[in-house]
């Protein structure tokens, strides 16, 4: 029976599985449901127990939002004008998004009374603009808008909007109608429409009131919603808001409304809450003479005003309903006071915050310098004064310790503050004087404050351990009376501020204590950098391998590494019967002309002072006297005589005396000691090793350079209309390159052109070149044709050449009386064609390498040649210049190719080099070479 696998237990297992996974199931949905449920029960039951509308409606839409996963609902209600319906609540993850949402408006004409749903909502002609105008907003296709009838007419409407792919399923529609039923209900429990007549459709719901209350702890905000609810509550063109203050001009706050077309508020609307405030009216009604005309009406907000409110009508408001916006009036008043101050204790704050900062970090660093001007400066800029100073006891005296914008006897008027400060004023922690100039108290100080021009004060003591040791002082150039709380920022800085000169006083004597020891390390960690430098300047001289620039790094670095004043180079001249001036540093530029013209003067081989120095390779310490008779180191005596200090060192290697080096020192507190001479000895005897290095180097390249030019052609060719530019750069290294290039005027008056490059460097190098050179010459007169040339030189290289080696080459042949051209590569870059206009375009023909394998067959590009048109040749070390291993490549040629089309030639074979070069940062490693041919007109 266990086997019988049609027996009755393993289905009924099977079954009951199935069930119970199928209720689990059930009952995870059955709980979503509910959830879904409770949050629209939840949404009516807070209306019922009086809530706002405003609060019932963002209920109802984030239950919507998350019952049907829409990502923006838009809930509205009918307008006070009944006329249009405006977005109360808005449900969206973005709440820059909502914000603009928020207020907008749907005008009833041509609106849906029935349900509508669309799968393109940015588009759809059926759904109303404001409707379109959301989704485009909210970047949503799908949208449904279910119509709120109450009485026989649309007074809401609830839209869901979804940013996805997939539609608005039957179930989500259902719970939508569920939701917009819900709206229904909460504005019908509002009593938002009233039978026509009984009330004032103008009037401002309390509810509104209510918002502009709430509207939040920021100024900005607040002004916004102001305006925007005055707006709506008068069906005025728009709204502005200015702020009022007692001893400043009205400033604007904010604005909404004119349907993008604000008017210039900086015109008229200051003079028209100035007249306002002045004719303390509860509303001044001025008429506009702009181009639609119209009139203002300005409110004063508050007593004493806070602010001041302008509407912007098409015609004159009646004075009614401007009374009705009496209680607004106050309550937008108290809500900007509120706002404002907050603003200013949150300012206060911020303020404080910073600057303690500040004094943090001075204090770190210890600095009573330091942390006095940082002090000063931040509190100018965070006080908007020119006029700030911390003043310290010093003794009996208050002293100015860091000030900005002061100056004469300012101390004098500080001490007397600081006196009313302690006085009777002390309790407060500060004192403030709001017209120094009518003030008794401070009579015979007027040179203080009339020279600076300052008017008021703020001084706040600076105390540690109840001990007083300055003050802190703010002045202005205005006088005006006390406001509250702004002291604050300076008290809550001074308490800082006086630690911190404490200890930045105490850190500075133990700084004094640490100077003694100091100065007796100074020398050994001197020694220490110097040997130091020794290894890494002696480590960068074997690497230089130009012998200008090696000159000129030992001259740097001694200057620089002894504290000098200025090092020159003599080596023996071409004749060798003086030393001369090889390279110069001085370390003052402005000394530099002075010191060159002293320094570079030759030094006679047989002058007392070189014998001696080449003779007996010792360094000799100058002193007055020491240099005689056409010495050329006797112009250094007058500074000799002074205090100054000079040596001169040999540069030597093991096996000769390259020449000589004269360090010196002007400035008598630096002298050159003997041991400071022995240390620079050293130095030097390294740096004889680097020169003499690079001394062979740049012969064996000049000997290199020659060697490689003399297989260049040394005159050009006479082909009449044909003009030719060439230009050659070796690579910055000792080796003999490989490029070669040549031309042949042949017996029927056409012009042979050859450009090669040859595999390897060196000597070798160099007789594949005078190969190729010769097989030219020869090939060229009894082989003129391009593949048939190319193809007898490659017969003659394969026999000549190692294995493994090859050419590539370029033969161009140019007929100027046809006006034609042609050419064959065995492997070379193709010539460059460029028009007198900048058109480039490519001369191809296309082969294997000369040397590889014989009997080989090269292709023939031929183009026609028009006047003032060039053929460019050039060898692939211009293609492959790098830079940052990014190759200069054919793009960039190119593009210099036709900017620079009408340079003559040569000036263009110039161009071509200079660019390349410029591009790899001034170092070839290829050689360079190229050709180019111009047909005159």
């Amino acid at each position: 029976m266990a086997n019988d696998v049609n027996a009755p237990g393993p289905r009924r297992n099977r079954r009951a599985r199935a069930k119970a996974h199928n209720a689990i199931v059930r009952g995870v949905a059955y709980e979503r449901e509910e959830a879904l449920l409770e949050n629209f029960s939840r949404a009516a039951r807070g209306l019922l127990e009086g809530g706002s509308l405003s609060a019932a409606l963002e209920r109802v839409a984030e239950a919507v939002g998350d019952a049907t996963r829409s990502d923006v609902v838009v809930v509205r209600t009918i307008a006070s004008d009944g006329q249009c319906l405006l977005a109360r609540a808005v449900r969206a993850e973005s709440a820059a998004l909502a914000a603009e949402l928020e207020g907008s408006r749907l005008e009833l004409d041509g609106l849906d009374p029935e349900e509508i749903e669309s799968s393109r909502a940015t588009s759809d002609p059926d759904l109303p603009a404001a409707v379109r105008d959301a989704a485009a907003r909210a970047r949503a296709e799908h949208a449904v808008v279910y119509s709120i009838r109450l009485r026989e007419r649309v007074a809401a409407t609830l839209e869901l909007f979804r940013t996805g792919a997939e539609p608005f399923g039957e179930r989500e529609r259902i719970l939508g109608r569920l939701a917009a039923a819900h709206v229904g209900i909460a504005v019908r429990l509002d009593g938002s429409l009233r039978p026509e007549g009984g009330s004032n459709g103008h009037a401002l719901p309390l509810e509104l009131i209510g918002e502009a209350l709430v509207a939040g702890a920021d100024e900005a905000e607040t002004a916004e919603q102001v305006v925007r609810l005055a707006t709506l509550a008068t069906k005025a063109l728009g709204a502005a808001l200015w702020r009022v203050e007692a001893d400043a001009a009205p400033s604007f706050l904010a604005r909404h409304g004119f349907n993008g077309e604000a008017p210039d508020h900086a015109q008229g609307g200051a003079e028209d809450v100035r007249a306002a405030l002045a004719d303390r009216q509860r509303a001044l009604i001025t008429r506009r003479q702009e181009g639609r005309g119209g009139s203002v009406a300005t409110i004063p907000l508050g007593e004493p005003p806070v602010a001041a409110l302008q509407l912007y009508f098409e015609a004159e408001p009646d004075e009614g309903e401007l009374a009705l916006l009496m209680p607004f009036a106050a309550r937008a008043a108290l809500a900007l006071r509120r706002s404002h101050q907050v603003g200013l204790i949150a300012t206060a704050l911020r303020r404080s915050q910073t600057v303690i900062g500040v004094v943090s970090q001075a204090i770190a660093q210890l600095s009573l310098t330091h942390t006095l001007e940082t002090a000063v400066e931040r509190i100018a800029e965070l006080t908007a004064s020119g006029h700030v100073a911390v003043y310290l006891r010093e003794g009996r005296r208050l002293t100015a310790a860091a000030s900005r914008g002061l100056e004469g006897p300012h101390a004098d008027l500080a001490e007397r503050l600081l006196e009313l400060a302690l006085g009777p004023f002390r309790g407060r922690g500060f004192l403030f004087i709001e017209d120094m100039r009518s003030d008794a108290r401070l009579q015979g100080l007027e040179e203080g404050w009339e020279a600076n021009g300052i008017r008021r004060a703020l001084v706040v003591p600076l105390i540690v351990h109840d001990e007083v040791i300055g003050a802190l002082a703010v002045y202005k150039t205005r006088a005006r009376p006390y406001r509250e709380g702004e002291e604050s920022l300076l008290i809550a800085l001074s308490s800082q501020l006086a630690v911190a000169v404490e200890n930045a006083r105490l850190h500075e004597r133990a700084k004094e204590l640490g100077e003694v020891l100091e100065t007796t390390l100074d020398s050994e960690r001197r020694a220490a950098r110097q040997l130091r430098g020794l290894y890494e300047i002696s480590a960068s001289f074997s690497e230089s391998l130009s012998l200008d620039a090696t000159l000129d790094a030992v001259a740097k670095t001694m200057v620089q590494l002894f504290g000098l004043d200025a090092a020159v180079i003599r080596m023996p001249g071409a004749r060798g019967e003086v030393l001369e001036m090889k390279a110069i540093y001085v370390g003052d530029q402005g000394l530099r002309e002075t010191a060159t013209r002293l320094l570079a003067v030759p030094q006679p081989m047989d002058a007392p002072l070189a014998r001696r120095l080449l003779r007996s390779g010792r360094p000799v310490l100058l002193r007055p006297g020491v240099a005689t008779g056409q010495d050329a180191h006797r112009l250094l005596e007058p500074f000799l005589l002074r205090g100054g200090t000079a040596a001169v060192l040999p540069l030597a290697t093991p096996g000769e005396i390259l020449g000589t080096l004269t360090l010196l020192s002007l400035d008598p507190a630096r002298p050159l000691t003997r041991e400071t001479v022995d240390v620079a000895m050293t130095v030097a005897a390294q740096a004889a090793l680097a020169i003499d290095n690079a001394r062979l180097y740049q012969q064996q390249k000049d000997f290199s350079e020659t060697m490689q030019r003399s297989l260049l052609p040394s005159a050009l060719p006479d082909v009449g209309r044909v003009e030719v530019g060439h230009v050659y750069q070796s690579a910055a290294r000792v080796d003999v390159g490989g490029d070669v290039y040549d031309f042949l005027r042949l017996d029927d008056g056409r012009l042979a052109v050859v450009l090669g490059d040859v595999t390897g460097k060196g000597i070798q190098a160099a007789a594949d070149m005078a190969m190729a050179k010769f097989s030219f010459r020869a090939l060229a007169r009894t082989h003129p044709e391009p593949a048939d040339f190319l193809a007898s030189a490659n017969e003659v290289v394969v026999d000549e050449i190692e294995t493994g080696k090859f050419i590539t080459m370029l033969y161009v042949l140019l007929d100027a009386d046809a006006g034609t051209v042609a050419s064959a590569s065995a492997g070379h870059p193709a010539a460059r064609v460029v028009t007198a206009e900048g058109e480039v375009g490519e001369l191809g023909g296309h082969g294997l390498a000369l040397g590889i394998d014989s009997d080989q067959e090269y292709s023939v590009a031929q183009t026609a040649l028009a006047p003032g048109t060039t053929v460019v040749l050039y060898t692939d070390g211009v293609l492959e210049a790098r830079r940052d291993g990014e190759l200069y490549g054919e793009e960039r040629l190119d593009d210099l190719l036709r900017r620079r089309a009408g340079l003559p030639p040569q000036e263009l074979a110039e161009a071509i080099l200079a660019d390349c070069k410029s591009f790899a940062g001034g170092e070839l490693s290829d050689d360079c070479a190229v050709v180019c041919l111009r047909l005159a007109p």
